[in-house]
């Protein structure tokens, strides 16, 4: 772009230097671009930043159209520098100043592009971030490093893939420590499983069971369909109640596990060598069997029993109330002497109307039996009432 000149202070106008520097357009006298640079100083002098004046100019840099040696084609016009405006340039160096100092200056320090910033935290983190951003600069690097490593790597050959492919397979012993690990685990698991049903599922099941037979006992008895005699083993015939153990749970004749014991009852013994006498007789030992742990666990806590605690057992037409008089902690399961009309070191001497329990001990064994015996001290027919240790 050619910025506008001012006019020549003769008062001559542009048409007409035009017309007196070029001529007549059909005059083949001069060409452009020849004459007006073969003359000696046509394009005058360097003078700083006013740049080019042709021969013959003044200072203010125009002269006359014959300036650039004769007739031709004039140059566009520069204006000078003005050192006094207020718009934005570019400021000169410094004297003395090289380019390629200059350059240097400007250009980012060596410090900065190994990584290695002068200064505090805040301007480190910032050089940080012009370099690769806050987080994903050197990981984006490392992956590069990643991907170049893997893409270097030669294909393995078949015997080197086979022989790493043994390598990896998991060897016998591997195996055999993997099986009985698992073999473990499995053991682990059964006995857990056993243990839970023992503890817990047996007694939830068997109070259950005894639930439902005191209840049917309740009810056979307010519709008089059970008559006292001779009971078949497996049947209910009464209620034994401990207050201070708040136990109430059926008494079944026979001690048969599957039919009585593990059903959550009292078994009676009524057959055979360990035959005892019913709660009614005149004299005699009523024996009682029942599990002190799983299956209802009715006899768990007998062991606290002290001298003096009622034991109530309720029949058809009575109640019979006995007192507890001493405990033998532990004795051998074939010790039957426990069960006779005057059992052996229970403080009885003389016949009467006895009652004994019978339990394993310790608990969760059956290496030995608990003995409790008891001495009737009440028979109260049902016709009465609750005898005073159950109302109480």
């Amino acid at each position: 772009m050619t910025a506008l000149r001012p006019e020549r202070e003769s008062g001559a106008a542009y048409g007409d230097s035009f017309t007196e520097s070029y001529g007549d357009v059909g005059d083949q006298g001069t060409s452009y671009g020849q004459e007006p640079y073969e003359a000696s100083g046509a394009l005058g002098e360097w003078h700083g930043a006013a740049g080019y004046v042709a021969q013959g100019q003044g200072n203010d840099g125009y002269g006359t159209s014959d300036g650039y040696g004769g007739e031709g084609y004039a140059e566009p016009y520069i204006p000078p520098v003005d050192d006094e405006t207020v718009a934005l340039r570019i400021p000169d160096p410094p004297a003395g100043e090289s380019i390629a100092a200059s350059a240097a200056s400007s250009a980012p320090s060596a410090t900065g592009t190994t990584g290695t910033t002068t200064g505090g935290r805040a301007a480190r983190r910032k050089a940080a971030k012009r370099r690769h951003g806050r987080h994903g600069g050197s990981r984006r690097a490392a992956e590069a490093v990643d991907s170049d490593s893997e893409a270097s790597q030669a294909p393995l050959s078949r015997v080197e893939a086979r022989r790493q492919a043994r390598a990896r397979k998991p060897s016998p012993g591997v195996f055999a420590s993997r099986a009985i690990g698992e073999v473990f685990i499995t053991t682990g698991v059964l006995m857990l499983l056993f243990v839970s049903y023992q503890l817990w599922w047996t007694n939830v099941r068997a109070h259950a069971q005894a639930d439902k037979e005191a209840s049917s006992l309740q009810e056979d008895w307010a519709s008089g369909k059970r008559n006292p005699g001779v009971f078949e083993p497996g049947q209910g015939f009464a209620i034994l109640h401990i207050p201070k153990l708040d136990v109430v749970v059926p008494i079944a004749e026979g001690i048969s596990n599957k039919k009585v014991l593990d059903r959550g009852m009292v078994g009676h013994y009524g057959e055979g060598k360990l035959k005892t006498a019913m709660p009614d007789a005149k004299t005699g030992n009523f024996g009682l069997a029942g599990h002190r742990n799983t299956h209802g666990e009715p006899f768990r806590y007998i062991n606290r029993l002290s001298q003096g605690d009622a034991i109530v057992v309720e029949t058809q037409d009575k109640y019979f109330v006995y007192k507890m008089a001493s405990i033998l902690p532990v004795t051998s399961p074939s010790n039957v002497s426990v069960l006779d009309p005057i059992p052996p070191g229970s403080g009885f001497t003389k016949p009467g109307r006895y009652i004994t329990l019978t339990t394993c001990t310790p608990e969760f064994t059956s290496k030995y039996r608990l003995i409790v015996w008891g001495k009737m001290v009440e028979e109260r027919p049902r016709s009465k009432g609750k005898p005073d240790a159950l109302v109480s």
